[in-house]
């Protein structure tokens, strides 16, 4: 499984962005090994649409889930037809809540918002 969480710096204890399509990056970790990697939001500069382009960014890395402190109503909609699972995070920092979402301590999903465009 690919786990995505959206971040301000490339680094684990940076924390967690505030939006999910205005994101700077997105840490990627893949459970079967172990191992994470960074995508540079390429949408982040959109007039309108950063929300879809950083969706479908995700879905080209193949990520199953996404754990982010909200999302889009739009996004969200491309998330959900690529069966990506969406999760609130809970906790600061980015490496606070991949641990947490391993230990099943992230249970609630997203509730989108609307559109700010």
């Amino acid at each position: 499984m690919k786990i995505a969480i959206p971040s301000e710096d490339r680094e684990l204890d940076s924390l967690v962005a505030d939006t999910f399509g205005r994101a700077d990056y997105f840490y990627v970790w893949q459970e079967e090994t172990a191992e994470g990697s960074w995508l540079d939001n390429s949408g982040i500069a959109m007039q309108g649409g950063a929300g879809i382009k950083a969706a479908q960014l995700l879905i080209d890395a193949g990520v199953e889930v996404l754990l982010a402190p909200q999302c889009g109503e739009n996004a969200a909609q491309v998330l959900n037809q690529a069966k990506i699972k969406l999760y609130q995070t809970q906790y600061a920092t980015v490496e606070e809540n991949l641990s947490a979402f391993l230990a099943g301590k992230l249970t609630m999903e997203i509730t989108p918002h609307a559109s700010r465009h």
